[in-house]
């Protein structure tokens, strides 16, 4: 017998149904009881049985052996459901419901159900077997058919962005996008799951997660800045605040001696946390983008498929990194023709962009937008990227030194004065 649960798939919460909860909490408690004997070196998997349907495997040891079943019907069965040797002295205990079986392996198992029973030889009854048998009758005295088989999506919220300070910060480097309304259109790019209820984000009007994403949006008028935060820019920051992360690891891993390498003061800043981002933001009076405040200023009210149009031009982004090795981003300014219709640059294929975060009763989640220029090869699990203005990618939050990456930066907003 095994089990594979996967808690956590594209940062969703995959959360088992009460049934199957119940009936792994009662599977491993007999795999606990009786862990040295599943270790048997002779094992025997596909043992005769006598019923349609159900299947078992066969754990000998040291005058005990295990049997394990498997009733994959969806029907009860009952009955004999194997014809094994009496042998004088041994004794036969139905260890799933907790009983002594008394004459022949005669028992019941309900529809895609369990059983499991231990031969004992005259003198090898294990010391805690009676206290066990109590255990097992009360825990199997519900079937688990009265369990919920019905799994249950668990809802999201956006985490809420509080609104730039009026006066606050300067408008130096900034794109005024002024008020509008657009096609916010935009699906997840997970690589399985077609569009399974609670896959991806759910935003604030609608009533689940889910991967495909389409709503008129009226967005007022607000400024974003016109690259990418650069080392630069991030120098000046940590000059003035003294910003210290809780949780330092990764943080700034490509600068040295507190400061960036040379020649990359003009590259995206990168191996920095939400958390790192959101700080810098506030010291300079701005915030993050929401995700269609992102859209807005890549897309303007057209729906192109990239910042500069509907095809895609090479010349626009900086060159596909396919290697082993990390090269580092392009200058923010080396690629004019990626611009968007409101003249916001290097929004796509350089850095990946922190937007809006997500959580739920167990997960948080961030969006990312527009890609990167490193593309690991050798296999599909990499993290998808999103180049197209309809496409965005989640990202499971962990912790921030598991979050800070070295393809991923920021840029930010401020709301309209």
């Amino acid at each position: 017998m095994g089990y594979v649960s996967w808690e956590n798939i594209w940062g969703i919460w995959n959360q088992v149904t009460d049934r199957d909860a119940e009936a792994l909490r009662r599977v491993a408690h007999v795999e606990r009881e009786f862990a040295e004997l599943l270790a048997s070196a002779d094992w025997e998997p596909f043992v005769p049985v006598t019923q349609y349907g159900v299947f078992a495997s066969k754990f000998p040891g040291n005058g005990e052996t295990l049997y394990l079943f498997v009733n994959r019907n969806e029907y009860r069965v009952a009955g004999q459901q194997m014809a094994v040797p009496r042998a004088e002295g041994r004794r036969y205990y139905d260890v799933w419901n907790g009983v002594e079986l008394k004459g022949d392996l005669d028992f019941a198992m309900e529809g895609h159900g369990y059983g499991a029973v231990l031969a004992v030889d005259a003198g090898s009854e294990p010391a805690d077997l009676a206290s066990y048998l109590i255990k097992r009758r009360e825990m199997t005295a519900k079937p688990l058919s009265s369990y919920s088989h019905e799994w249950h999506f668990l809802p999201q919220k956006m985490v809420e962005a509080a609104a730039t300070e009026r006066g606050r910060g300067s408008s130096e480097g900034m794109v005024r996008i002024p008020a509008g309304e657009f096609e916010f259109k935009v699906h997840g790019t997970e690589i399985e799951g077609e569009n399974w209820v609670g896959l991806d984000v759910q935003y604030p009007w609608e009533d689940s997660p889910q991967r495909w994403h389409n709503r008129k949006m009226k967005v007022a008028a607000f400024e974003i800045d016109k690259y990418p935060a650069t080392n630069a820019d991030f120098k000046k920051f940590m000059d003035a605040s003294h910003y210290e992360p809780r949780d330092g690891h990764n943080f700034l891993r490509d600068w040295k001696d507190g400061a960036p390498r040379s020649g990359w003061e003009n590259k995206p800043v990168t191996w920095v946390s939400l958390e790192d981002a959101r700080a810098y933001a506030k010291w300079a009076g701005k915030r993050l983008p929401h995700e269609w405040e992102w859209q807005y200023a890549a897309q303007g009210t057209d729906g192109r498929t990239y910042p500069w149009g509907n095809s895609w031009n090479e010349g626009a982004v900086p060159r596909v990194n396919k290697s082993r090795e990390l090269t580092g981003p392009d200058e923010v300014t080396a690629h004019e023709k990626g611009a968007s219709p409101f003249g916001v640059m290097d929004l796509v294929g350089n850095v990946w962009q922190w937007t809006d975060e997500f959580v739920d009763e167990h997960t948080r989640a961030a969006v990312l937008r527009g890609g990167s220029y490193y593309q690991p090869q050798g296999a599909i699990w990499y993290f998808p990227q999103a180049y197209g203005l309809a496409e965005h990618s989640k990202y499971l939050l962990m912790a921030p030194s598991k979050d800070r990456a070295g393809t991923l930066g920021f840029r930010c907003v401020r709301d309209g004065v």
